[in-house]
């Protein structure tokens, strides 16, 4: 195989493997969802603590205002849009929005990954093109100095031959 056919087999193995990984796996229970809405909204008394793994009363609080709304039928994303519009607007959510300004966090590492990985293929290819350079002249009679031997003697087969 080519290198490039082995690059493509590489490409889609990651493409069906995320794929596959980000599959859902059925319906959700809603306690399920509860926990999952939970884990990216941020305590609003405790230091860097989601409201799932807090037991403040604050977020307990939160957690029985999440499954009333999962009861009353709304959606995940309405659920996280009620919570972003009360007291504590959008710095409640843990992963910041996707849109508007707040998506250059989520765009900006991908668009760098992207670019680092088109460089290195950049330079990978110039070393190719260029191949593999001897040592000059100039190194020779440096180390043929350092070891007391003929520069002209470019074999090292020595004057015995």
């Amino acid at each position: 195989m080519t290198r490039r056919t082995l690059w493509i087999v590489l490409a889609l193995v990651a493409v069906v493997a995320l794929a596959l990984g980000s599959r859902s796996d059925g319906a959700r229970t809603d306690e399920q969802r509860l926990w999952s809405i939970a884990g990216g909204v941020r305590c609003p008394t405790c230091a860097g603590q989601s409201v799932a793994t807090s037991d403040a009363p604050a977020a307990e609080s939160i957690r029985a205002q999440i499954r009333e709304d999962i009861e009353a039928g709304r959606s995940d994303d309405e659920i996280r849009a009620r919570l972003a519009d009360g007291a504590f607007d959008e710095d409640i959510l843990l992963n910041p929005p996707r849109s508007g300004f707040a998506a250059l966090v989520w765009v900006i590492p991908v668009v760098v990954v992207v670019v680092a990985f088109g460089g290195l293929a950049l330079a990978f290819r110039r070393w190719e093109r260029i191949g593999p350079s001897g040592p000059s002249r100039q190194d020779r009679d440096l180390v043929a100095a350092a070891l007391g031997s003929d520069p002209d003697d470019t074999h090292g087969e020595g004057s015995g031959r």
